[in-house]
């Protein structure tokens, strides 16, 4: 194709665009004229309908579920869309809403079970088989956690290190590796490289927790020590030293593996 040629078909292409620029400029503003108008009269009604509940004592969790509902269908309608076809959109409604189990109760709804639940402790009959709080936790674990905390039960706390760097005259420690342990390879995790954030998940559910004190244990100090990881911390700074720390189940944890693992402690 010479340049004349080019020019000729980029010209042609032009006068496409052009021909057809108008239509879809029109279609374009009178959707979102329609979404526009929609949207606003959507948020105001839902807006309403939230303060009426808050202030009746009502949960807003009906609410938002049917805002959202309707949001899935008016943008369908509006847009054309077969439904089930809104993809991202339809996700992103669905991150508003509370998750299973997530209530979202008013304070009305609050200050009831709290008394509900005085009235039960008051129950000499009431019979209580697990802690409630253990369905919801089971549901929050990843199996390699699960493995973390059969170790933790039936072979006890485990051992960690910080390594501490002081490179200053004033002799200040600066903090180079927090926390490294081998209770992943212990337990025989399948990502042993996810340990740190297993541990963090356990400690936030009240599972486990972290002692300034050392296990008895010396030996498994020294087998730690020597693992690759910890010579590499102590390898970046002049003067470093490695500061023993421990692991443990919490007593909540100890009972949450003895009531959903079925684990009992060891006699020898």
């Amino acid at each position: 194709m010479t340049v004349s040629d080019d020019q000729h078909a980029t010209n042609n292409g032009g006068s496409s665009v052009l021909a057809t620029g108008p239509a879809l400029v029109r279609l374009a503003v009178g959707t979102a004229w329609r979404v526009s108008s929609w949207a606003v009269g959507t948020y105001v009604g839902t807006t309403t309908r939230l303060v009426n509940a808050v202030v009746s004592g009502e949960g807003v969790t009906p609410v938002l579920r049917e805002a959202a509902a309707t949001a899935r269908e008016e943008a369908q309608r509006t847009l054309g869309l077969r439904p089930g076809s809104l993809g991202p959109i339809s996700a992103a409604l669905d991150l508003l809403m509370p998750r299973d189990g997530e209530q979202n109760l008013s304070p009305a709804e609050l200050v009831e079970r709290g008394q509900a639940l005085l009235q039960r402790s008051l129950d000499v009959t009431y019979e209580e088989r697990s802690h409630p709080a253990y369905e919801r936790i089971l549901t929050e674990l990843a199996p390699d956690e699960a493995r973390i905390l059969r170790l933790l039960f039936l072979e006890g706390p485990q051992a960690s290190v910080d390594v501490r760097g002081t490179d200053n005259l004033v002799g200040d420690a600066t903090l180079i590796a927090p926390g490294i342990t081998m209770i992943g390879r212990h337990a025989g995790c399948r990502y042993v490289e996810r340990v740190p954030a297993y541990l963090n998940n356990l400690y936030r559910l009240g599972l486990v927790w972290f002692s300034r004190e050392p296990i008895d244990d010396h030996s498994a100090y020294q087998v730690l020590e020597a693992q690759p990881e910890v010579a590499d911390a102590l390898a970046e700074a002049k003067r470093t030293k490695t500061v023993r720390r421990s692991i443990h189940l919490t007593p909540f944890g100890d009972d949450f593996c003895r009531t959903c693992f079925a684990l009992e402690h060891r006699t020898d």
